[in-house]
């Protein structure tokens, strides 16, 4: 955390998801750096729901201890699904219920949002860009891959952004897949897309940081590059921090203090009938990752492996 501030703006704490892998943790840790310069004068913590430490919780304890009396609380993650709904809202609602004279204001998932999909494509040309051979986008097909969650809508944000890409960039085709829970899986949809006869076929991972999830898809594409070498096969870099990111970091800050940070509500399984999830509306919010909460990414345990298990409630986590 940055030295504690004279100013009354409020704190910020940035909550991510954790992670076993280092590079991960190093690139949000990054990221929260480059927020830092862009908010002097502010007192800004970072914490992990999962693995790696701080803990969200130490977070907010850091800046209650630094004299923080107003926390603007902004979620790492692109989309609304169990994390942001459930898991981050009872990590604020127990820090709350602690320091009752903190106040503590939520604020949304960066979501599809035009300068992430100007990102996007930035990351995108990067990939182009590295290729010696010149194929055009008309003959090109866009693969782009989500976390992958037990929420329809936040998977459904995934094909948004698919098609968004596809349009804005004038590809050929473009489709959705996921690097676990949600189908089709990556590998799956590679087999599938080689069929329809593009020339190249970009594989670009929506997502913030590397991590096993990242490096299992680009895994995937080696694989699939290797049984079709009559197709090229593109990798392109995640979002990872991008000026356009931060950018939206401090646009999500600005909603939160202006109190307008209202999250899409209109087909999340918690609150409506969403057709195959009707037994879901109203579930109990809380958090579910006291056990791997803080325990310590791959370097503390002196192993790298994928530690994908059911956590029985609901959703597989494939750790990032």
């Amino acid at each position: 955390m940055n030295k504690p501030s004279n100013s009354t703006a409020p704190a910020v704490m940035v909550c991510g998801h954790g992670s076993r892998d280092t590079d991960a943790v190093a690139e949000f840790n990054e990221m929260v750096a480059q927020l830092r310069t862009r908010l002097p004068g502010r007192s800004v913590a970072s914490g992990f729901l999962e693995f790696a430490r701080p803990t969200i919780g130490e977070g907010f304890e850091q800046l209650a201890s630094s004299g923080s009396r107003s926390i603007m609380a902004l979620p790492a993650m692109l989309f609304a699904a169990s994390h942001v709904k459930n898991d981050l809202p009872w990590e604020v609602n127990s820090f709350h219920a602690a320091h009752p004279d903190i106040a503590v204001t939520f604020g949304r998932d960066l979501s599809v949002e035009p300068k992430l999909l100007r990102a996007a494509a930035a990351r995108i040309e990067q990939a182009e860009a590295i290729s010696a051979r010149k194929i055009a986008r008309a003959d090109t097909l866009l693969l782009a891959v989500g976390r992958g969650t037990n929420d329809p809508d936040a998977n459904s944000n995934v094909a948004k952004v698919a098609r968004m890409l596809w349009e804005g960039m004038g590809f050929g085709w473009a489709d959705a897949a996921f690097s676990g829970v949600a189908a089709p899986l990556v590998d799956a949809a590679l087999d599938r897309v080689v069929k329809l006869g593009f020339a190249r076929i970009i594989v670009f991972p929506y997502f913030l940081f590397t991590g096993i999830l990242v490096k299992r898809i680009y895994a995937w594409t080696d694989e699939a590059a290797a049984r079709h070498p009559g197709i090229e096969f593109l990798k392109a870099p995640y979002l990872s921090h991008h000026p356009l990111v931060i950018e939206t970091f401090l646009d999500r800050l600005a909603e939160a203090e202006q109190g307008s940070p209202a999250m899409n509500c209109q087909f999340c399984k918690y609150r409506e009938q969403v057709v195959g999830y009707e037994s879901e509306v109203g579930a109990l919010q809380a958090g579910h990752h006291h056990h791997v909460r803080g325990i310590g990414t791959d370097a503390d345990h002196g192993h790298d492996h994928d530690h994908g298990h059911d956590h029985g409630h609901g959703h597989h986590h494939h750790h990032k």
